[in-house]
This record gives C-alpha cells, sequence and structure tokens, in this order.
C-alpha cells in the first residue's frame, strides 16, 4: 500500500496528524475525547420478542466517537440484537437508544435509509453480490446515494486501494480468497466514509492470519477518527484488544470496560 494512501483515502474529517503510522504489536489506543458527544448511547434499553423472549435486558452503556470498542459474549447474549437496533434493522422495546446524535426511537420510517448512509456495516458472510465485480460491489452504496460517476470511481479506487484490493477491481467476487472477499465488504463499508463502523463477526470464517489482518484494518479506521464497534468471540482478539470491551451475558450487560478508559 503507497505511503500516502491514508491521506487520499481521509481526506478533511479523517485525515491524520504525522504520519499516522505505528511500529510493531497493536496500535496505540484511540478513545473518545471526553467533552464530546457520544457515538452510541444507550440508556435502559430492553428488546423483546412477539414470543416473549428478552433478547436484551437493562443494557446501559456509550460509546464515544472515534472510540474502538469491542462487544462480546456467548452465542444467544444479545450481540447481533444489539447490532440491529443500531442499524434500525429492529426497534428497542424500551429505553432510549441515540446514535450518531439521531434518537432512533424517534427516527421515522422514511429517514432510516438516510441514517443507515452514516453507517459502515461489515458482515461474517460478506454479502457481495455474484454477478457483480469488485469495483460494482465497492461502489453500489454510492451508485445508490446517487453520487456522481466520476466520484464513484474516485472513492471506490481509494477504499480498494486501502484494503489492498486495486488491482483486482475486475473481477468477480467468486474468484477471490476468503480473506479478499472480506476486504471488500470492508471496502464497501467504508466508501461512504462513514463516522461509525460496525462489524458482526467478521473474522469468524477466516484462518488466524487472515483473521488478524482484518482486526489490522480496523484499527486503522479507528485510528483516523472512525467509531469501530465489533463484535467478536474470538478470544485472541479480545485478550490482545487495545479498545474497550463490552460483554453481554443472557442479554444483560455484564462488562462495560469502563476501567479501562484513560
Amino acid at each position: 500500500m503507497r505511503p500516502n494512501s491514508w491521506r487520499r483515502y481521509c481526506p478533511n474529517r479523517w485525515a491524520t496528524s504525522g504520519s499516522g503510522e505505528h511500529v510493531g504489536g497493536a496500535p496505540p489506543r484511540r478513545i473518545g475525547r471526553r467533552g464530546v458527544p457520544g457515538m452510541i448511547h444507550f440508556s435502559q434499553v430492553y428488546k423483546r420478542y412477539p414470543n416473549g423472549h428478552e433478547a436484551l435486558k437493562r443494557v446501559t452503556f456509550q460509546v464515544e466517537r472515534h472510540e474502538m470498542v469491542f462487544l462480546t459474549g456467548h452465542s444467544g447474549a444479545g450481540k447481533s440484537t444489539l447490532l440491529k437496533l443500531i442499524t434500525m434493522v429492529e426497534r428497542p422495546t424500551r429505553g432510549q437508544l441515540i446514535v450518531n446524535d439521531q434518537n432512533l426511537s424517534r427516527l421515522p420510517v422514511r429517514r432510516i435509509a438516510h441514517f443507515r448512509r452514516k453507517l459502515g456495516i461489515v458482515f461474517q458472510d460478506h454479502k457481495l453480490l455474484a454477478d457483480r465485480t469488485v469495483f460494482d460491489n465497492v461502489g453500489l452504496p454510492l451508485v445508490v446515494a446517487g453520487v456522481d460517476h466520476r466520484e464513484v470511481g474516485r472513492r471506490v479506487r481509494a477504499a480498494l486501494d486501502k484494503v489492498g484490493l486495486l488491482r483486482k477491481e475486475k473481477l468477480y467476487p467468486i474468484t477471490l480468497s476468503g480473506g479478499e472477499q472480506q476486504r471488500v465488504g470492508i471496502a464497501r463499508a467504508v466508501v461512504n466514509r462513514p463516522a461509525l463502523l460496525l462489524a458482526d463477526e467478521p473474522t469468524g470464517n477466516l484462518d488466524p492470519g487472515l483473521a488478524d489482518e482484518i482486526m489490522r484494518l480496523f484499527y486503522e479506521f479507528n485510528l483516523h477518527q472512525v467509531t469501530v464497534l465489533v463484535a467478536t468471540h474470538d478470544p485472541r482478539h479480545l485478550t490482545s484488544a487495545t479498545g474497550r470491551v463490552l460483554e453481554l451475558r443472557g442479554g444483560e450487560l455484564v462488562r462495560s470496560g469502563e476501567e479501562n478508559r484513560v
């Protein structure tokens, strides 16, 4: 990757000071600054499904802007439900949920699509379109948003350059490895330059080496002022995490990582 790729990819709001590079080990922590309104705020949030199952109970926490946070918990703990609330796939049964200054309990249906354009979402299974090239997959959010085609080309190539796939823009997903497909998914998630990047088990289908490579990309985005929330059950990443760790158990938040704040 060329040394100036971050500056080209992150103009203005995402610009970095200095080289922005780190040497060896995990990157330094980037935590939200005190006094800056939080990016995600849950206050006594409950989610009960029609069958009576309470997926979340009394969940309260805040993620600061520019913070790197990991969300963990066993299968069925409520991780996916929590992410669905943030992305407006589901609405809370009770409680207050504010994301990027939007009170989601008051957000009308007609505004949901616009709200999601400010989010970047990375899935475990990539969700790439098999009949579209890498370029087209990454550019799809921009096309849907009505961005000029020349700007689409510039942004897509900058995003692909960041994840190391610029030379594969004309290929189809089926020709790529699992790690490469995940990097295409990440490029698609960040092509809109979101303030908040969410990832749901992004390394679950990858071997340890590729998983570490993908996680390094999330650290890099966080170092350039993107708020990152990663749901994972991988103990290796949680043990070496330089961000805060939230833990769900039976739908309740049992660990908020507040002791790790500085």
